[in-house]
């Protein structure tokens, strides 16, 4: 696999799970707002959102056959991981 096609796969790797980092900060703000957090991000309503809209702005200048290949890997990696999960799931212990 040619080096370029080997970095833009890193980076929009790296840039998709920095969009979901920002979001997943917003969504636990509202879900569980009282636990406990040891790092404490400034301005969160504003640098979670910027954060996220800065990785969109860089991945929307690479090129369609590298989110193709995201798309196919996303994919792939779900498979994967759901079929492994419903076949090692243990059943939820209620207490």
């Amino acid at each position: 696999m040619p080096l370029s096609i080997l970095g833009e796969l890193v980076s929009i790797g790296t840039l998709l799970a920095f969009t979901i980092v920002c979001a997943g900060i917003l969504v636990l703000r509202i879900a569980r707002p009282n636990i406990k957090r040891p790092f404490k991000t400034p301005l969160v309503w504003i640098v979670a959102p910027l954060g996220m809209a800065m990785c969109i702005f860089m991945m929307a200048f690479l090129p369609l056959d590298t989110w193709l290949r995201l798309v196919v890997w996303t994919i792939i990696g779900l498979v994967i991981y759901f079929t492994y999960g419903s076949s090692h799931a243990k059943p939820p212990q209620w207490y």
